[in-house]
């Protein structure tokens, strides 16, 4: 069946999807069942970075799903990719932070926007894992506003010059290179700002300390400071001036991305907070009998299925060449704080079993906090979802 009759007849099932999606989704599971979930308590509790477990995805072609053949990418849609995310996710939230950005952020803007010298540099090696890339839009003083670029890039000769330092980057610390942001002309703001693909070894590139987070432990998170920092002058992505262009367009997909991690992290409470109910026992019986407990699991379920259909409309729509982007707000505001709620219910399910480490339910609750946040707060989704409405309404 069609992923058009899918939306039109509103039928979430996977069962409902093309055979290939079902393969991958069987193949994510049964992977995040043996080698992620028992290894999550681990990875969150020690600060490790998954690294057999990213080099194992490399294989299994999900750290280039959307990327062509040509490249020894996967070179599947963007649904397969939302659904095989989720299933990483549901094992590990910090894996499937790692593969989101590596292959949205990073994969994404190269694909889109690369010369083919560029691909075969900073694609290629990329596709199997063997080499992991990062995406370095934030700042310390910009949050929000993407377009206000404090970091500088200026040309010299045959190279260009950057100075400045970028924020809270995911995958910074184990990357090899980034795809960067800089102003190359303060006077045109947002249209002064273009995109940089920047070597990890580049002289003058250095890192900040790992930050110590309450959620998604097992992903790095640091600062990239650039001191003179020195790459060639065809290191230049797209055109001069493009870079903001460029990465609204890779937060658009990024937060497909983000919603189907979200979606992991409820998934998997809601699986938690319905085995455990089936297993307690209260007053004599099951608490799956007490009708309080029946309205949360309702509830929770619920808000999982509706987010998971915006989820892969927004997919669906990248993937037919159609606009997304306030689809895709719509998934990641709707993805998210279907996380938060669902952790937090599975929590108040499980008492005060769900308050202690021996049980995933915290950690559900501690990854989901991030999704909120990053590659747009709630807030921003929301002020996209309106400009979208009142520009379509007018």
């Amino acid at each position: 069946m069609g992923c058009q009759k899918i939306f039109q007849r509103g039928i979430a099932s996977l069962s409902s999807l093309p055979e290939s999606h079902q393969m991958l989704q069987k193949t994510c599971r049964d992977f995040a069942d043996n080698e992620l979930r028992p290894n999550a308590a681990k990875f969150d509790r020690e600060h490790l970075f998954p690294k057999d477990q990213i080099r194992q995805m490399g294989d299994l072609g999900l750290m280039c799903i959307a990327v062509p053949e040509k490249y020894n990418g996967t070179d599947l849609d963007y649904l397969a990719y939302a659904i095989a995310l989720e299933e990483i996710s549901r094992g590990c939230a910090s894996t499937g932070v790692i593969m989101s950005v590596h292959n949205t952020l990073y994969l994404g803007p190269l694909l889109g926007n690369a010369t083919e010298e560029q691909k075969e540099q900073y694609v290629r090696p990329y596709a199997n894992a063997e080499k992991i890339g990062c995406f370095a839009l934030s700042e310390p003083g910009n949050g929000s506003d993407a377009g206000a670029a404090s970091t500088m890039a200026v040309a010299k000769g045959d190279q260009w010059v950057l100075n400045g330092t970028k924020a809270w980057i995911t995958n910074a610390f184990e990357a090899d290179a980034a795809v960067l942001f800089a102003t190359t002309d303060k006077n045109l703001k947002h249209k002064g700002i273009s995109a940089f693909i920047v070597p990890k070894d580049s002289p003058g590139f250095s890192l900040g300390k790992k930050e110590d987070k309450l959620g998604i432990r097992g992903s790095s998170t640091c600062s990239i400071i650039l001191e003179d920092c020195l790459i060639p002058k065809e290191n230049l992505l797209g055109k001069l001036g493009d870079g903001f262009k460029i990465a609204m367009k890779t937060l658009d997909a990024g937060r497909i991305g983000i919603a189907s991690q979200a979606l992991g992290i409820a998934q998997a409470s809601l699986e938690l907070a319905v085995d455990y109910a089936n297993k307690r026992t209260a007053f004599g019986k099951s608490i799956s009998k007490l009708q309080t407990i029946q309205h949360k699991i309702a509830d929770m379920a619920l808000r999982v299925e509706s987010a998971r259909l915006l989820t892969w409309r927004a997919a669906w729509l990248k993937d037919n060449g159609k606009p997304y982007t306030k689809e895709a707000a719509m998934a990641k505001l709707a993805a998210s704080e279907a996380a938060t709620f669902v952790s937090h219910q599975c929590i108040q399910i499980l008492g005060g079993m769900g308050y202690v480490a021996d049980m995933p339910a915290e950690r559900h609750y501690r990854d989901a906090r991030i999704t909120e946040i990053y590659e747009g707060t709630s807030e921003i989704q929301r002020l996209v979802i309106a400009g979208s409405v009142f520009k379509e309404m007018a």
